[in-house]
């Protein structure tokens, strides 16, 4: 009976997608996941997609607000001791899961906590987020009473609150794994519940009736009563159902329809303003091409610093931004640190420069690029134009380049693995630090073990990034954040192509939902009012 009870009730969650009376009880926010959602467990929340219902359906000790400052969550406050490396947190045991017809709902207890964070970093697990807590002592997450526990670091980190706010680091019931397809069926503390499922065409979240928080006036969050999300995989497609309001949100650009939505100044066009709400803002996103530096590399030119510094100057990073992205983004002419956080390089000699660029080939051994083999760049189809666009401006001073398109998959398999010469990517900060940034450049952090995807390496720059993980001096750790980029820049490692923005485009009727720095879905504050 409870089975035909949800299917009913689903039914009449679907068949709210046109704006009619039924609309005036019920407020179901509608946005579309193209790549879809590949994992419901925490543990696997790598994407945007998986942090997004994570966030909706899960809880961490800690969680970060608009501006991205740390706020309380399921922890109430913290206390971190004078050297830095015990953190104590009290947590609210009267915060209670979500019940299905799987799981009987009871409150949370420290030893869910605890299974939680131990479950992320145990290897069976193989979590990609395991990092977050690699600096975790032997033994460090420790139950002290019945609602307290206790963290111990190895080594102090003054990002250490900021990981914990990570989806990675959601809280779930200790019988999680015994459950039969409970990450089919998941059970969080998060604002709203699963409730139904088909893959390819419906997520169905529903409001949790008992959520702990509760906004300004005293009233329990959410507003929202469900969460409706289609997984239609064509852009196009998903952005036409936006202009016909049966979605309600429609996040970043794509470019079958830039120039639809936006003018060359990244500006909403006429003939949609006031039907449509638009906001733009700084997103901690740097997009670039990494090059392999390692013993794999087969291109021989590559190797040289010059001569990737050379690549890096040999295209117009601001025409580019003009036409090919409609002016949302800043151009990359500083490092990996994008604006918005300290330690991004203010001032560069990374600007469109081809005279200098063939000066720099000659100097490596290349005069007007000749002997350069090849360059093959590998990419997503979401982003060939931008490579179409560097390797016209590269053939412009004598180097030839051909370029490989890759499902999203394959082509993150193929970076994780060190398999690719030159390979586009992106880093999205998973909390509001540089050093998230710089990580990706740390000798330790060489994948498979961590997110070091070009195998840089470079022994000054270890030591600057191991001194300013033992430092809570932000002006002295912003200027080692500088100094590392710029070694990252000086020996070539990636040429960082824009600083993103986030864009986001909702119906007229949409409150609350506001924006921030790292573009976490956050739909606790939204409110929905129909129009006849």
């Amino acid at each position: 009976m409870r089975i035909f009870l949800a299917i009913i009730s689903i039914l009449a969650i679907s068949s709210c997608g046109s704006k009619d009376k039924a609309h005036e009880s019920k407020m179901i926010f509608k946005y579309n996941e193209s790549a879809g959602i590949q994992s419901f467990d925490p543990a696997y929340a790598k994407d945007q997609s998986s942090i997004w219902f994570c966030n909706q359906v899960f809880n961490s000790l800690v969680q970060l607000d608009s501006n991205l400052s740390i706020q309380a969550s399921i922890a109430q406050y913290w206390e971190i001791s004078e050297n830095a490396l015990v953190y104590t947190f009290t947590i609210d045991t009267t915060i209670s899961f979500h019940q299905n017809d799987f799981f009987e709902s009871r409150n949370l207890t420290v030893d869910d906590v605890v299974y939680s964070l131990e479950r992320l970093i145990n290897p069976s697990t193989a979590s990609p987020g395991a990092w977050v807590l690699a600096n975790i002592s032997d033994n460090g997450i420790q139950a002290i009473n019945d609602n307290t526990i206790q963290i111990q670091l190895e080594k102090s980190n003054p990002a250490f609150l900021g990981l914990l706010s990570m989806q990675y680091c959601s809280v779930l019931p200790k019988e999680a794994e015994s459950i039969p397809d409970f990450f089919e069926n998941p059970v969080g503390t998060g604002a709203f519940h699963f409730q139904y499922h088909k893959r390819n065409v419906k997520l169905v979240l529903r409001k949790n009736e008992r959520y702990f928080e509760r906004d300004g006036q005293g009233q329990r969050l959410p507003y929202l009563d469900a969460v409706s999300i289609s997984f239609i995989p064509d852009k196009q497609t998903a952005f036409l159902e936006f202009i016909k309001g049966d979605l309600d949100f429609l996040s970043g650009i794509d470019a079958s329809y830039k120039d639809e939505l936006l003018t060359k100044t990244g500006e909403l066009n006429d003939k949609y303003k006031g039907k449509i709400q638009f906001s733009k803002q700084d997103y901690l996103n740097t997009e670039y091409l990494g090059f392999l530096l390692d013993e794999n590399q087969t291109n021989e030119a590559l190797k040289s610093p010059k001569v990737r510094q050379a690549l890096n100057i040999a295209f117009d990073k601001k025409s580019m931004m003009k036409y090919l992205r409609n002016g949302i983004g800043t151009p990359a002419d500083g490092g990996i640190i994008p604006r918005g956080l300290s330690g991004n390089l203010r001032e560069s000699s990374f600007n469109y420069n081809p005279d200098k660029a063939l000066k720099l080939l000659e100097e490596a051994g290349y005069p007007n690029a000749e002997g350069i083999p090849e360059i093959q760049i590998n990419t997503t189809s979401s982003y060939v134009d931008l490579c179409e666009y560097i390797q016209h401006a590269w053939k412009e001073i004598g180097i030839q380049v051909s370029i490989e398109v890759s499902p999203p998959s394959t082509h993150r398999q193929q970076v994780a693995q060190t398999q690719l010469s030159v390979f586009r990517a992106s880093w999205i900060a998973d909390y509001p630090d540089a050093e998230n940034y710089l990580s990706l450049f740390y000798s330790a952090n060489h994948c498979p073990n961590g997110p070091n995807y070009t195998h840089f390496s470079n022994t000054q720059f270890d030591a600057f990034y191991e001194q300013s993980m033992n430092s809570t001096d932000l002006e002295f750790r912003a200027s080692l954040y500088q100094q590392m980029d710029s070694i990252i820049m000086s020996e070539g490692a990636i040429i960082p192509l824009y600083y993103d923005n986030v864009l986001r485009f909702t119906q007229n009727g949409i409150s609350g939902l506001g924006s921030n720095a790292l573009n976490l879905l956050d739909l606790k504050r939204v409110r929905i009012i129909y129009n006849d």
